[in-house]
């Protein structure tokens, strides 16, 4: 809606959408997208209708042409086999990102889609991870009681294999993530070009997103999952005092059990790996600009707030889940361009609009989001910076 009050300079409509679709961009010669060298960075200006936030529209706007020469960014989603998969659909053509990825993505498409195989059945673990509360209690209250003390480590050992083979699945992700951070930044495209371009990539990078953010809401809703790996420490700890053997310590070892233990103390594990994945990313390719990075994730931030906010494009969702995806998607770039960017994503100078996103989380029914807004007060980095303006943290508390 405050988009439709600027529409005036730009022909839009009463939703801020162009009356009439600009002509297809040609791949060659004159009118042909600039190369990143010579494509000039893009600029926010507030209440503007340029940089990065206009760019999100002119993408929309040309997703609803016509002709099938300039393949975009989503304006939908859909379901396949059950799982929330992103489609890029546009206004009568719908462009599948389960489509077989083009020559040069393969690669690096193979070894994520390895990795993103597994993310379903991690879920489900975790989703079907009831602890041992109660063995763990029986256990303290008679330390005496050996059969007890027993029955309590038994029923830890099997859990902290889980424990482990989540923690290592978070390894395997960071890696998955920077490869395709690496391939959606790398120069000569614009990031908006390789966004295009590499569809197969993008609809694995949101996978990764919609993944993590969606274990970070399980593990936050689940206490057990500390409480049993402090025991399994006390305990192992314990056991190696009084030098008896103790089945399961070649499951975890300590230097294992140190590292897992700094991951599952943190609110939020996986965004706090994939935060410091990017992070790491920048500053170990200096040579790469970093807006190649935060435009990347900016934009796909703007995207998904566009979609979300415009009634023309929430009306074609058929399923709350392809909702639900494009959120952990925003909220998931947001957090990644908050850790990277120099002066994060809250600052006046940010290439998100922090308010808009904001105000789409809370358009929504309160306990849908409330995990998101919570990821978004506790794992960002500039939240409570003094450039970050009144009402947006207003707008968190």
């Amino acid at each position: 809606r405050r988009l439709a009050r600027r529409g005036s300079a730009t022909g839009a409509g009463a939703e801020g959408l162009p009356v009439r679709p600009p002509p297809p961009l040609p791949r060659s010669g004159p009118g042909a997208p600039p190369s990143a060298a010579e494509e000039p960075p893009p600029r926010l200006e507030e209440g503007g209708g340029t940089g990065l936030r206009e760019s999100a529209w002119r993408l929309a706007r040309r997703i609803r042409g016509t002709g099938t020469e300039s393949p975009a960014l989503a304006e939908g989603f859909a379901s396949t086999r059950g799982n929330i998969s992103p489609v890029f659909k546009n206004n009568g053509l719908s462009i599948s990102l389960d489509a077989q990825p083009t020559e040069s993505e393969k690669e690096i498409y193979n070894q994520v889609n390895v990795v993103l195989k597994d993310a379903e059945g991690i879920l489900e673990d975790l989703q079907s991870y009831r602890g041992a509360g109660h063995e763990i209690r029986e256990a303290i209250q008679h330390p005496a009681d050996e059969k007890l003390q027993e029955k309590a480590w038994g029923a830890v050992v099997p859990l902290v294999g889980k424990l482990k083979k989540f923690y290592e699945f978070s390894q395997r992700l960071e890696a998955a993530l920077r490869g395709l951070l690496g391939a959606l930044t790398s120069t000569p495209y614009s990031p908006t070009q390789h966004l295009e371009r590499e569809q197969a990539l993008a609809k694995q990078f949101a996978e990764i997103l919609h993944f993590t953010l969606r274990f970070d809401e399980l593990k936050m809703t689940n206490p057990a999952i500390q409480n049993d790996f402090s025991y399994y420490r006390r305990t192992l700890s314990r056991m190696r005092i009084n030098n008896v053997p103790a089945e399961g310590e070649n499951e975890v070892n300590n230097e294992l059990a140190n590292r897992m233990s700094l991951f599952y103390a943190e609110a939020t594990p996986m965004l706090k790996t994939l935060s410091d994945a990017t992070t790491k990313f920048v500053s170990e390719n200096k040579n790469l600009p970093i807006e190649n990075t935060t435009d990347c994730l900016s934009t796909m931030a703007s995207v998904c707030r566009v979609m979300l906010e415009t009634p023309e494009y929430r009306s074609r969702f058929t399923n709350e889940e392809t909702v639900s995806f494009c959120l952990r998607v925003m909220v998931g770039v947001i957090i990644l361009y908050d850790h990277v960017h120099p002066v994060g994503a809250f600052a006046k100078t940010s290439k998100i609009d922090m308010k808009g996103c904001i105000k789409v989380l809370k358009d929504q029914p309160p306990n849908s989001v409330e995990g998101l807004l919570n990821a978004l007060r506790y794992t960002t980095k500039h939240l409570n910076d003094e450039t970050t303006s009144k009402q947006i943290k207003s707008m968190l508390q």
